[in-house]
């Protein structure tokens, strides 16, 4: 996780609040499907298993996984569809 100072603006939103593990990471691979290829995903997760399951996926399927940014009760998961 980073300090992000440039805000992140994602192309899809996925909000994935309120579910448990492995829900966060499925919608993203839901959601990956309906950008296109250099746009950006946000995943809202409050799952803390979320960081480290959706860089692990994204960096097996080879996609950019860009940042993890803190909000108000929740993750802000970026990644960017590379392929």
């Amino acid at each position: 996780m980073s300090e992000t100072t440039i805000p992140l603006v994602a192309d899809k939103v996925i909000d994935a609040r309120g579910t448990a593990c492995p829900g966060p990471l499925l919608e993203a691979k839901k959601g990956m499907g309906q950008i296109k290829v250099g746009q950006i995903l946000e995943i809202k997760s409050n799952d803390k298993g979320s960081r480290k399951d959706i860089s692990a996926w994204a960096a097996k399927i080879g996609h950019e996984f860009i940042d993890v940014v803190e909000a108000e009760g929740h993750d802000r998961i970026f990644v960017r569809r590379k392929k």
